[in-house]
């Protein structure tokens, strides 16, 4: 889908040590005593020690998190750890990286993906089977700095993160030419319903769940190679996908409600976007139905991470663990 949306318009830190095995000597005793305390020496040293986590080697990996500490987020919102070179195998990742809700351990999974951030490699993505509890507490902690990402990689950083989850801001939308409607909801109620147009039959909306990523106000939007030029600046602009799908005002729309004419953006009518722009937070989940498409968001346009199945999504990937090779 190109960068187009609405009615003519586009944009549309220390790792976890090994403790040293101890080793012990008895040199041969005169005297019983002697013979006795070279013993318990000897028994002191054959006891196995715990050992922590692989240490790795060579090439280094920093490893950042999109999300800071402190920011609340919408429940939707995957954890995303971003990482400088790709690693090769994540199973020591895994073992050692703990996620929490409201303290308690979080059932949820990584799944590593192609970086759509030019200086980064991969990055991974952790969510739950279902949404965030909304209200909640969300940590990650990674000591991972020197543990081993596969042959000649190792982590060069730990992290940890403390982030908040917001209410349950929950947007559906229906496409159905002559129903077009958009209903927001806040904690399991419904607080507005908006008249809406989608894309058109040749430049369709994405079927499927996408979740709020940024905001712009106004949002720069251009023509792409092929079509009539035009740029333009278009008001309360909320990007739900990195290839320019947008929820925003769309004030030349005169079929709100009635017919889907966009380039594949929701378009609203101008107080209804500017509310939904100051309403909306980062991580809100915006879920589509008849957009006149069978084409679903791909899990990695944005954070599409909601339109694959949690069996599908806990493989993990582009790095399986362990139990899913």
């Amino acid at each position: 889908m190109a960068l187009l949306c609405a009615l003519a318009l586009g944009a549309c830190s220390s790792g976890t040590s090994v403790a040293p095995r101890s080793t012990a000597s008895a040199a041969s005793a005169a005297s019983s005593a002697a013979s006795h305390a070279a013993s318990r020496s000897v028994s002191a040293a054959a006891s196995p020690t715990p050992t922590g986590p692989r240490k790795g080697a060579g090439t280094p990996i920093h490893v950042s998190l999109y999300e800071g500490d402190g920011q609340t987020y919408g429940v939707a919102m995957p954890v995303i750890a971003y990482f400088s070179v790709a690693p090769t195998d994540a199973s020591v990742f895994d073992k050692a990286v703990t996620v929490r809700v409201n303290g308690r351990p979080a059932a949820g999974a990584w799944y590593w993906e192609r970086s759509a951030i030019s200086s980064q490699a991969v990055e991974a993505h952790y969510r739950l089977a279902s949404y965030w509890p909304a209200h909640s507490t969300v940590t990650v902690d990674m000591p991972i700095a020197g543990l081993w990402a596969g042959p000649g990689l190792v982590f060069d950083n730990s992290l940890t993160l403390s982030m908040k989850i917001g209410a349950a801001q929950v947007v559906k939308i229906d496409g159905q030419p002559d129903v077009d409607k958009m209903q927001v909801y806040s904690d399991g109620a419904l607080v507005k319903t908006f008249d809406i147009s989608l894309g058109a039959a040749q430049t369709p909306t994405y079927l499927g769940t996408a979740v709020v990523m940024s905001k712009s106000n106004p949002q720069l939007m251009t023509s792409t190679p092929g079509e009539a030029y035009y740029r333009i600046e278009v008001p309360w602009s909320v990007r739900v996908t990195y290839d320019g799908e947008f929820l925003h005002d769309a004030y030349w729309n005169g079929q709100l409600g009635q017919a889907n004419l966009s380039h594949g953006c929701t378009n609203m009518a101008p107080a209804d976007a500017e509310w939904y722009y100051n309403w909306s937070q980062i991580g809100d989940p915006v879920t589509w139905t008849n957009t006149g498409t069978s084409q679903v968001l791909p899990v990695t346009d944005g954070w599409g991470d909601w339109n694959l199945p949690f069996a599908q999504y806990a493989q993990g990937g582009l790095l399986p663990p362990p139990q899913a090779r």
